[in-house]
């Protein structure tokens, strides 16, 4: 569910199901297991849920999703029990005696089987199939459509669908400012640079223009330079009318 633009996902069923109940349930994402807590198999949560009363109570069973590689892969883990430490939830699960098992669920997303019908009283709070599809608006355009919301661990993204390709937009208050799932519509207002490149600023052309300008500067020296034979010249010129002179006196 998205509380607060931070979503609990949903997802397609996996598990073997009849049609009628494929039409109306699908995995809502929950809750992830961050890190082991003490000893005893404890294991701190990371909760996704604004109903944690309901969806984490004793005998409650989580698909788990890890990577294929885990020795958890493709398991379901059942929780104990929920405590609370320094605001912190910390679960107990079945199987998981101590901390060198805990370990190995470090990460692990928990996801349930819910009702797509279901919907929360909680404001600013939807499921994330609520979302997908949804138009979405900048500046009273449409730019696109929500494919997916991608659930990272600073923030949630939506993923839309544009005429140009994807776009992640950060699913936050500032750049999503409203929700209209009723009216199948969500606004954006993205900084700029987010949805396109920005222009070149002609500012940062300026310094090369001087840079070519040196040269020219650089060349009146030489100008100067090139006169100096001439200036030269001129003087012998000077030297050789003055021996004239000489030689036309003794004679």
């Amino acid at each position: 569910m998205v509380v607060a633009f931070a979503s609990t996902s949903s997802t397609p069923i996996s598990r073997s199901v009849d049609d009628s109940e494929k039409d109306r349930t699908q995995q809502l994402r929950v809750g992830r297991l961050t890190k082991a807590h003490g000893l005893k198999g404890a294991i701190k949560l990371e909760l996704f849920t604004d109903d944690p009363g309901r969806r984490f109570v004793p005998g409650a069973v989580f698909t788990l999703q890890v990577p294929t590689g885990s020795a958890w892969h493709g398991k379901t883990i059942e929780l104990v029990e929920l405590r609370w430490y320094n605001q912190h939830a910390v679960g107990f699960f079945k199987d998981v005696p101590d901390r060198s098992t805990a370990e190995t669920l470090a990460k692990a997303i928990l996801w349930i089987d819910a009702d797509v019908a279901e919907q929360s009283d909680e404001e600013d709070a939807w499921y994330d199939h609520q979302l997908v599809g949804l138009a979405v608006m900048r500046d009273g355009v449409r730019i696109g459509t929500i494919g997916r919301l991608e659930h990272m661990p600073a923030q949630d993204l939506l993923i839309v669908k544009t005429p140009t390709g994807d776009v992640m937009i950060p699913f936050v208050k500032a750049i999503v400012p409203s929700v209209d799932v009723k009216n199948g519509l969500i606004t954006i207002t993205p900084p700029p640079g987010l949805l396109e490149e920005l222009p070149e600023d002609p500012a940062d052309a300026e310094p090369a223009s001087e840079t070519n300008a040196a040269p020219n500067a650089d060349a009146e020296p030489a100008s100067e330079m090139n006169a100096a034979p001439n200036a030269t010249a001129d003087a012998a010129s000077e030297t050789d009318a003055a021996a004239s002179v000489l030689k036309t006196d003794e004679l």
